[in-house]
């Protein structure tokens, strides 16, 4: 099912992208497998995806600005960041995940700092730190449950921040 959730996560933008478009059918994957989709909502706020995969396991994936975050124990949004898009992906036996793009005023640094210590916090090892020019972005795992974590921030011209916070979080057992 891992396909599956893999899928679930690329397909979502292909198709809620063309949401005005077909609202149902089916992709075949790299691997050969064939899953159905559906797509409800054409709304500016939220649009849902369901992928079914060939053993009738479902994983749903909720898009948009209007998707309520939801992020795992410990980790939490930035003060004061505007979501500017949320993506859930739930189900299946590979876990759930989330990614939130937003926008700051703060610096990058800033983000990334007030991130890794809640990573650090929450049982997550930072395994990547990186900053390239007015860039940096921190990612890491938390060996318990191989749950894991990635922020990004960019500093645009404008003075904004851009950032995006990408977690999955794998099931119990």
């Amino acid at each position: 099912m891992r396909l599956v959730l893999t899928s679930a996560i690329g397909a979502s933008a292909l198709a809620l992208s063309a949401c005005g478009s077909e609202s149902s059918g089916t992709i075949t994957t790299e691997d050969g497998e064939t899953v159905e989709y559906s797509v409800d909502g054409d709304d500016s706020d939220s649009a849902t995806m369901r992928i079914t995969g060939p053993d009738g396991e479902e994983v749903v994936s909720r898009t948009g600005p209007g998707v309520d975050v939801n992020l795992p124990d410990g980790i939490s949004m930035y003060p004061g960041a505007k979501v500017v898009s949320n993506t859930v992906v739930s189900g299946g036996t590979e876990g759930s995940g989330s990614m939130i793009m937003f926008e700051s005023e703060d610096s990058p640094e800033a983000i990334t700092g007030f991130y890794r210590k809640q990573a650090e916090d929450a049982g997550i090892t930072i395994q990547i730190d990186a900053k390239m020019n007015d860039a940096q972005m921190i990612a890491g795992e938390k060996e318990s449950d191989n749950s894991s974590f990635m922020v990004t921030a960019s500093r645009e011209e404008t003075g904004v921040t851009n950032a995006q916070m990408m977690v999955t979080v794998k099931p119990d057992g």
